[in-house]
Formats: structure tokens, C-alpha cells, sequence
């Protein structure tokens, strides 16, 4: 029997090790987060494709400016005898030799020369696209600096609730002992102890809901930050005291107008559209190249020919632009007015949102205050409804109450800090200048 009970406490604690190990403790602040989430960022490795396949078109628009350079060459085996009948002066046309088989080569160089300008404009125009794409990078960077610190803050606001409901159910279970002491000795009514019971039990769901919230947003976080999802964060509460200086509103638009990547990376494809408009005028006008070429054949027995180089220059004009009006030119021209109506509807919304949040956030620290002064007053509450309650001058259902209340402004400051830090930051991304680093 003391075999088996050792194995079984041997058991217990290989497991409680075990569950120990499987649930890892990670404690990030918020800026490490941040760097973890852009670090581990799915949407982050799509633009980074997007860049790769921009610059690829810009290879692409470079290597047009480069000579061309051809070879070819094929060899034929006649089976058959062809029927050769030569027409020169002198020369037989009846019969000739043989010929079975054929062997032929030549190459052929082409330098561009002039082409209207669309060589040279699709390449700036490619840059420029190249451009757009890492500016849309960083402001994806900055939503992703945002969301994450979006989730962080609701991990920190799940465990605050935690600790604060904690500490409130380890009193409200003490305070069920002593009640219960009373009514045995005679002194509350047993319906009164039961009354101070349902409180505890409604605290300890609003506990089991705080626990059910905070392993969600635990998830959440770990999913963002590309960690496994066993992993539990524990949060630095000092990011709660960001935001204390918010300056004036126009401060934060001209900011905004200046940082925001999203209107930079609009700018470049609107310089990237007026470029590619250039172009397809330029398909109008006529291309010039330098040319060159070498040939080289033999046929056994009948004709050899080598060092046959040649030179020149080539001009290629498409007459049919003549009469075919320039779809390129005016698919173009649309392009650059959809642009500009974007770049005019996008700084209108920044307005707005800059507006919005400045706002949001001058309501959130104002909150602060409020709860503040609530909690203090709930917190002035119960203490006197305590007293009264000790000398018989208030009921229990009052003192339950107060302590509801207490709690309820407890928590209710706590969050009022965390979403006052989050406001503020929000207003950052509108501006374009929440910190990646």
C-alpha cells in the first residue's frame, strides 16, 4: 500500500512538472511586443513579396535599355536530292551537285537608340512604384504597432480585472466566515448570511468571466507575436501612463500630412501614373536602333559563306497610329484622375481621423478624472456603510451594495487608464508617427 501511494505521489508531481514546463511565462513590454508582432507579421511577408515583385519590374524596365543580342542556328539533312537549277550567266542550271545537307548560323545585335522616351520613362516610372510599395510597408507597420498594442491592452485591462476581483472575493469569503460565525451565535438573520453568499458567488463569476477573457486575449496575443499559443504574457502596466501632453489639434494634422506613409506611397504612384502617361504618347513617335548582324552558311559542294557582318540603322514606326486612337493614353490619363480623386478623399479622411482621435483621446483622460472621483466616492461609500452596518444603522443589502459599487469603480479606473494609453496611441497611427521600434 505504500508502493502504490508513493507512485501515486510520484505521478502527481511528474505531472504538475509537466504542466508546469507546458505553460511558458513571457514577460514583454509593450515596444518588445510590437517588435515581435511586425517581426512575426504574415501580412509584413506578403508586402515584402510585393516589393520583390516591383523591383522585378524595375529590372524589367532597365533591361530594355540594354542591346539585344540573338543567336540561331539549325542544321538540315536532305534525304532526298533537290532539284538545283542555278540562273546566272555562265553558269549551268541543268543537274549540280549533290546536296544532302545544310548548315546555317547568324546573329543579330540591336542597340536602342531613341524610342520617344518610353524607355526612360518606364524605368522612373518603376521606381517610383518600387517606392509606393516600401512606403506601404511602414504603413502597414504602424496598423500592425496599433492592433498590437490593441491586444495588449486588453491582456493588461483581463488581468487587472483578475487581481482586482481576486483580492474582493478573498474578503467577501472572509466576510462569509465571519457572518456565518454571527448567525450561529444569533446576531444576523440567516437570510442575511445567504444575501453576503450570493455576493460572493456573483463575484466569483465575475472572476470566472475575467479568466475566460484573459486566456482569450492571452491567445490573441501569442497568435500576433508568432509564439506558441501556450506561452502566457505577462504585461508591463507602465505603457498606462503614455499620453500625458496631447498638443493642439493642428499640430497633429500637419503632422499627420507630413508622416502619414499611406499618402507618400499615393504620391509616388501619382508621379508613377503621370510618368506612364508620357509613355503612351511616346507610342506615337517613331524607334530608332542601331543595328548589326553576322551570317554564316554552308552547303557541301555547292555554297560556303562567312564573314558576312553587317551594319546599320533600323527605324520602326507603326502607321496604323495614324487612325487607332491611343487606348494606352487614355487608360493612362484615367488612371492619374482616380489617383487624384484617392490622394483628395484620402486627406479628407485623414482630417477626419485625426479629428476623431484627438477627440477620443481628450474624452479617455478625461474619464480618468471621473473614475477617479468615483471610485474614491464608492471607495468613502462602503467604509461609512461598514460602520453603519457595525452598529446596526444599515441593512446588508446595503453593505452589498457598496461593496458591488466599490468594485465596479475599482475596475472601472484601471480600464479608464488603459484605454486613455490606447487613445493616445491611436491618435499616433492617424498621425503616422506610432514608433515600429
Amino acid at each position: 500500500m505504500k508502493k502504490i501511494n508513493n507512485s501515486v505521489i510520484a505521478l502527481a508531481l511528474f505531472v504538475g512538472i509537466a504542466n508546469a514546463n507546458a505553460q511558458e511565462k513571457k514577460t514583454l513590454t509593450l515596444d518588445e511586443a510590437v517588435q515581435l508582432g511586425i517581426q512575426n507579421s504574415k501580412n509584413l511577408k506578403i508586402d515584402a513579396a510585393k516589393i520583390e515583385e516591383a523591383t522585378a519590374d524595375l529590372l524589367e524596365a532597365k533591361n530594355r535599355q540594354l542591346p539585344e543580342l540573338k543567336v540561331s542556328g539549325s542544321y538540315m539533312y536532305l534525304p532526298l536530292k533537290p532539284n538545283i537549277n542555278i540562273k546566272l550567266p555562265g553558269v549551268s542550271g541543268d543537274g549540280g551537285p549533290e546536296v544532302h545537307q545544310v548548315a546555317y548560323g547568324s546573329a543579330n545585335l540591336s542597340v536602342p537608340i531613341y524610342s520617344g522616351g518610353r524607355i526612360k520613362y518606364g524605368i522612373e516610372s518603376a521606381k517610383y512604384l518600387v517606392e509606393a510599395s516600401k512606403l506601404s510597408t511602414e504603413n502597414d507597420k504602424v496598423a500592425i504597432a496599433y492592433n498590437v498594442a490593441q491586444a495588449y491592452n486588453n491582456l493588461f485591462k483581463a488581468n487587472q480585472s483578475i487581481k482586482v476581483l481576486e483580492e474582493n472575493l478573498t474578503a467577501s469569503q472572509k466576510r462569509d466566515e465571519t457572518f456565518l460565525k454571527m448567525e450561529n451565535n444569533g446576531i444576523i438573520a440567516r437570510n442575511d448570511r445567504l444575501k453576503a453568499n450570493l455576493q460572493t458567488s456573483n463575484i466569483e463569476l465575475q472572476l470566472l468571466e475575467a479568466k475566460n477573457n484573459y486566456n482569450i486575449a492571452n491567445i490573441n496575443m501569442d497568435l500576433l507575436l508568432g509564439l506558441p499559443e501556450t506561452t502566457e504574457i505577462d504585461v508591463d502596466q507602465n505603457y498606462i501612463e503614455e499620453g500625458n501632453e496631447v498638443k493642439t489639434i493642428d499640430y497633429y494634422i500637419n503632422t499627420a500630412r507630413e508622416n502619414r506613409k499611406d499618402l507618400q506611397a499615393l504620391d509616388k504612384q501619382r508621379q508613377a501614373a503621370a510618368l506612364g502617361t508620357k509613355a503612351a504618347k511616346a507610342e506615337n513617335l517613331p524607334s530608332i536602333a542601331f543595328t548589326g548582324g553576322y551570317v554564316a552558311a554552308d552547303i557541301p559542294k555547292f555554297l560556303t559563306i562567312y564573314n558576312a557582318v553587317n551594319v546599320g540603322v533600323g527605324i520602326s514606326y507603326n502607321l496604323s497610329n495614324l487612325w487607332k486612337e491611343n487606348s494606352s493614353l487614355k487608360q493612362s490619363k484615367a488612371r492619374e484622375m482616380q489617383l487624384s480623386a484617392t490622394n483628395e478623399l484620402l486627406n479628407d479622411n485623414i482630417k477626419l481621423d485625426v479629428n476623431r482621435e484627438y477627440q477620443n483621446t481628450d474624452y479617455s483622460k478625461k474619464r480618468i478624472a471621473v473614475f477617479e472621483k468615483s471610485a474614491e466616492q464608492a471607495n468613502e461609500n462602503y467604509r461609512i456603510t461598514k460602520n453603519k452596518y457595525d452598529n446596526g444603522l444599515a441593512t446588508m443589502t446595503e453593505l452589498l451594495d457598496a461593496d458591488a459599487a466599490q468594485i465596479s469603480a475599482n475596475v472601472g479606473v484601471i480600464n479608464a487608464k488603459a484605454d486613455a494609453a490606447l487613445a493616445y496611441r491611436k491618435l499616433l497611427q492617424t498621425t503616422g508617427t506610432l514608433t515600429t521600434k
